[in-house]
């Protein structure tokens, strides 16, 4: 009688495909040969003392590039993660790919030639992947409509509501620190100085108020001379400011931006020209302020004159929102990963221009991107301070977009839109990389890890969601709120992700 066994599980059948696929794997060896290498610096465009190295085909892969080039630069000891992209390409080496099976194989690059890797640094730590509602507090008594993290460390969050209030909440304890009151209608922005001392609120209430976060007590009278809602808030970066004058510029529904004396409570400047609502206003670290508006238009202006120096056109409809490559580090200034906070104001001021000099250099030019999304459906990308006419624009969604963003590095843009998903784009040309899928309601905003791996996203389906920027997937799907999800932070050490909605609960999120 013939034995009867058992229909294979599924841990079987995983072994015999990873068998078959190891097969697969010696069938294509990677034939004999070797291959010229010359390494260039993505952000000055030159290779420096560095040489053309001839590498065997079967150990050129990332993995040993990487080992490589550490050894090269004399960084053995204290290696550093890189990426390479091919000469002319946006889409890096992926970790596990090499020379043949990614460029000579398909015909992009050939063996007998010299083949140009262009490298670029990762970030030296890595951020986990938020997996967990640490904490949910209620206290606001209707939507949560803004979060941001202090820049100095994760453990303090303002969040701005439509009841009136701002409140500052202790992460560690999942606690109220303070409520500030003062608004007399709904908050629809806050934001932290760069140095993290100061915090700026602006709502429905024509009014922008600034704050002691570490007293909860308001410093001088309200900032009064919009006519109508305030619509975004930017601080002058801080190797930029005047010692111990600190400015903010607001924009607003009344078509001006205005720039404030944020600790004199006077107005240094108004800048009008738009012709319709000013949506959003960004201070560039190269001196110059960036402004969207429902007319159509982006303006570029100079920050210490008030002078207009550009006007952007191309969009066909309204302009929602702009974000900056530089954004991040000029919302951190001298905060970095490494926690050291320089003793000195002349130290701290030189610490924040070279981590944004460090940020802007491309080929050894200091390029600031901005990225401006429309409801047009389209994205534009600029680089205002070498040229009015746009780098790039990128089609693909098929709904207004909400929100555009930078990675940390600078080398992602994502955008978030009304037709349910994310896209990311290459922040360098526009090209586009992938589109992230599994919210099922518009996706109101998105944040980048400072690791730059990992991209948060809030949507009206009342969930966050965590993507891997490697490979496109979803990593962490995060429920818990109880009504749509307007606002989220990822705080710049990476610890946290906040976040707030209709449900009135700010959520604290850890791995």
């Amino acid at each position: 009688m013939a034995t009867q066994y058992p229909p294979p599980s599924k841990r079987q059948k995983r072994e015999q495909g990873e068998i078959a696929r190891q097969q697969q794997d010696i069938d294509t060896t990677i034939p004999d040969g070797t291959v010229r290498i010359r390494f260039v610096d993505q952000a000055t465009g030159e290779s420096g003392s560095l040489p053309v190295l001839t590498v065997p085909l079967s150990q050129a892969s990332t993995k040993n590039l990487e080992i490589l080039l550490n050894e090269l630069k004399e960084q053995g000891d204290d290696r550093i993660p890189y990426r390479f992209f091919p000469e002319g390409g946006t889409e890096a080496l992926g970790d596990k790919e090499d020379i043949y099976n990614s460029l000579v194989k398909p015909g992009k690059a050939s063996a007998e030639s010299e083949i140009t890797l262009q490298y670029a640094p990762q970030a030296v730590f890595r951020v986990k992947a938020v997996s967990r509602c640490a904490s949910a507090i209620s206290g606001h008594g209707d939507n949560i409509l803004a979060v941001q993290f202090s820049p100095a460390n994760s453990s303090r969050m303002a969040s701005g509501s439509g009841d009136k209030t701002v409140r500052i909440w202790d992460c560690d304890t999942g606690t109220p620190v303070h409520t500030l009151k003062g608004h007399t209608r709904w908050v629809l922005a806050v934001s932290y100085s760069p140095d993290g001392s100061l915090l700026a609120s602006g709502g429905y209430d024509n009014e922008v108020r600034i704050w002691d976060p570490n007293t909860g007590k308001q410093i001088g009278p309200p900032l009064k001379g919009h006519t109508n809602f305030i619509t975004s808030l930017s601080w002058e970066p801080y190797h930029l400011q005047e010692p111990n004058r600190p400015r903010v510029a607001s924009s607003s529904k009344d078509g001006t931006v205005r720039i404030w004396d944020a600790i004199g409570g006077k107005i240094d400047s108004a800048l009008t020209g738009h012709k319709g609502s000013v949506t959003c206003v960004k201070w560039g670290g190269a001196g110059l302020m960036y402004t969207s508006s429902h007319d159509k238009t982006i303006k570029v202006w100079n920050a210490s004159t008030g002078a207009l120096q550009h006007t952007l056109s191309g969009h066909a409809h309204w302009v929602n929102h702009l974000a900056l490559s530089t954004d991040f580090v000029l919302r951190t200034s001298y905060h970095d990963h490494t926690r050291n906070v320089p003793p000195t104001l002349e130290e701290k001021i030189a610490k924040a221009k070279a981590r944004f000099e460090k940020a802007a250099t491309i080929n050894g030019e200091i390029v600031e991107r901005l990225a401006t999304a429309s409801e047009d459906c389209t994205i534009f990308l600029w680089t205002p301070l070498s040229t009015p006419k746009p780098v790039t624009r990128m089609t693909g969604h098929q709904k207004q977009i909400n929100q555009v963003c930078f990675s940390p590095d600078g080398m992602l843009l994502a955008s978030t839109a009304w037709d349910n998903h994310v896209k990311i784009w290459s922040a360098r040309d526009g090209k586009f990389l992938f589109t992230l899928r599994a919210h099922v309601g518009p996706v109101y905003m998105a944040s980048f890890s400072a690791d730059s791996r990992l991209l948060a996203s809030c949507s009206k389906d009342t969930t966050l969601k965590v993507w891997d920027m490697r490979t496109g997937k979803l990593k962490e799907d995060l429920p818990g709120h109880k009504d749509q999800v307007f606002a989220l932070d990822w705080s710049p050490d990476g610890e946290r992700v906040g976040s707030g909605g209709a449900d009135k609960q700010v959520r604290i999120w850890r791995h």
